[in-house]
């Protein structure tokens, strides 16, 4: 990258950093407490990846994703997964006209730039089929009829991890689709107090101002794609991935008795997955290239979801949250 170049570019992330600074602010008007959370989202917005929500009921998890939607002046959708909803319900339909014996298509929520997928978990293998098809390809099949679907577009999930009655569990082709999967814990006491203060009332101040647009979203995109990343930190990249397949192989630090922890690691999706967010989180610090700590920042999150932990390590308790933890802790940072 020559002088001008490198200059041209740090311009430009420091004028659209500032953007998606806005953005953060606006939504945090009315979501307190959740700045990682809503940073996560807007990650997977500047990359197209989507992003899984887990959290008690409560956490502003759905308010987020509205707020975000009117923030950035972008169409969306929300659907409520329940056990009988139908693949129709979420894609759309062909009606047919008995007059002239034609057929039309009606298109489904599916079709908007921002989707909220509540309680994912809750929606049967058919419903979770169609929408792997619209989260892999960003089109869906109505008919016989192949649709694109809108630029951007993004699903954002949640789950409930306390109350499992009438849930599925998500395949492991449909959760490797999500880029993110992220925590969302309580707010701590100084939040609490001013979530208080802010909505306390039977008619809360839920206005949000649009900021940003879908254009100015894209344009951030092709700037975080030349975002620069050194040999060095993609070879760590590399080496937190397949720590995850064969732990004391790659990192012998980790102790023998590590693998027997690991039932399958995460796939090279996951590898893709960590430099794009990387690249997103550097963006949002208004820098123009990624540190190993950029990596550190987003792992948990792009890793969490993809190491499946043996029934060894689920009888000693032992979660994938803290297996991705160790590898964190014992892979040499560069």
């Amino acid at each position: 990258m020559t002088t001008a170049a490198g200059t041209e570019l740090e311009q430009s992330i420091e004028t659209h950093s500032q953007t998606i600074t806005r953005l953060l602010d606006e939504v945090e008007k009315v979501v307190v407490g959740q700045r990682r959370m809503i940073e996560r989202l807007v990650i997977g917005l500047l990359t197209g990846g989507h992003v899984l929500l887990e959290g008690a009921p409560g956490l502003a998890k759905t308010l987020a994703v509205s707020s975000l939607s009117k923030a950035i002046h972008a169409s969306f959708s929300r659907l409520q997964f329940t056990p009988d909803l139908l693949p129709a319900d979420l894609v759309g339909t062909m009606i047919y006209h008995p007059a002239d014996q034609t057929f039309t298509t009606r298109k489904g929520p599916i079709f908007a730039n921002l989707i909220l997928a509540d309680e994912i978990n809750r929606a049967p293998a058919k419903v979770q089929s169609a929408l792997l098809e619209a989260m892999q390809e960003r089109q869906v099949t109505i008919g016989d009829e192949t649709h694109r679907l809108p630029d951007p577009f993004l699903v954002l999930a949640t789950q409930n991890p306390i109350e499992q009655e009438g849930t599925y569990p998500l395949p492991e082709a449909q959760v490797d689709r999500f880029m993110l999967k992220v925590h969302v814990g309580y707010p701590d006491q100084a939040e609490e107090r001013q979530i208080l203060d802010r909505m306390g009332t039977s008619r809360p101040d839920l206005s949000i101002n649009a900021v940003t647009s879908t254009g100015e979203i894209a344009e951030a995109r092709a700037i975080i794609d030349q975002v620069h990343v050194e040999s060095r930190v993609k070879d760590y990249i590399v080496t937190l991935v397949l720590a995850t397949r064969n732990p004391t192989g790659v990192c012998p630090a980790l102790g023998r008795e590590f693998d027997r922890l690991i039932e399958f690691g995460a796939s090279p999706r996951a590898t893709l997955s960590l430099i794009l967010g990387a690249r997103a989180y550097a963006f949002l610090q208004g820098r123009a290239f990624v540190t190993p700590g950029d990596v550190k920042a987003i792992a948990p999150d792009v890793l969490r979801h993809r190491v499946i932990p043996s029934f060894e390590a689920q009888a000693e308790e032992i979660t994938s949250e803290r297996i991705v933890g160790d590898i964190l802790d014992h892979v040499p940072v560069p």
